[in-house]
């Protein structure tokens, strides 16, 4: 019996070209001005400084800084420093108006229908948790955030690594057996498979014949009670 479902954003409830030609570059042009404005100002100061430990340099400069975050974009780096500044540029872009949270139409039915069968839902992403409650409190269907029990971001570990999984299954107090996972990467899924989730790839366009993961094309296509083990 599944007692929780945990989804990823991109490919899964969000389409990936959201977050890559809109989320993305909007945050690499404001970044530079961004950080220079608020260096000494609180939560960047702090972010700053976690961001020197990440990258070892505890006497970097704002510029260096500043091209080591840019650098990290290029290389698509899973930075929690990096992910942190990006949700307070995105904050702006969602309250101005800028752009909405893309969700596939198919998200919001599933999502209640699992909330009036009193299964938990969470969403763990690389993004980090204030991106994801900005992602989908100003959706393209609006403010959905009280769908969601919780939110899971690089803080709890690695998408790819085994352990991650076994924290949120601590943090949420239900047994992995009764966790289905979804996600488009099969390599996530192989890791909450190994800590004993079960699983469910939700694949947007073609099938991926790397993966062994039962592969569904949409939210419809999932039943809760009728999951392969």
């Amino acid at each position: 019996m599944i007692r929780a479902i945990v989804t990823d954003i991109e490919g899964t409830t969000t389409d990936i070209r959201f977050v890559h030609n809109v989320l993305f570059p909007y945050a690499r042009e404001r970044l530079t001005a961004f950080v220079a404005a608020q260096q000494y100002a609180e939560p960047v100061k702090s972010i700053l400084d976690n961001l020197r430990d990440e990258i070892g340099a505890p006497q970097a400069s704002v510029s260096e800084l500043t091209d080591a975050l840019l650098q990290f974009m290029d290389e698509d780096r899973k930075s929690t420093a990096l992910k942190a500044l990006q949700g307070i540029i995105w904050h702006d872009g969602y309250v101005n108006g800028d752009f909405t949270g893309h969700l596939y139409p198919d998200v919001l039915p599933s999502l209640e229908k699992w909330k009036a069968q009193g299964i938990d839902r969470y969403v763990y992403s690389s993004g980090s948790v204030a991106a994801q409650k900005l992602l989908f409190g100003y959706s393209d269907e609006g403010d959905i955030t009280h769908l969601f029990s919780g939110y899971f971001d690089t803080h709890v570990g690695a998408k790819r690594d085994v352990q991650s999984y076994q924290n949120i299954a601590a943090q949420i107090s239900v047994a992995p057996s009764q966790i289905l996972f979804l996600s488009d990467i099969h390599q996530e899924l192989d890791a909450a498979e190994q800590a004993g989730f079960r699983t469910l790839q939700l694949i947007r366009g073609d099938d991926d014949g790397a993966s062994h993961h039962h592969q569904v094309h949409q939210f419809d296509d999932i039943n809760p009670e009728q999951i392969p083990s």
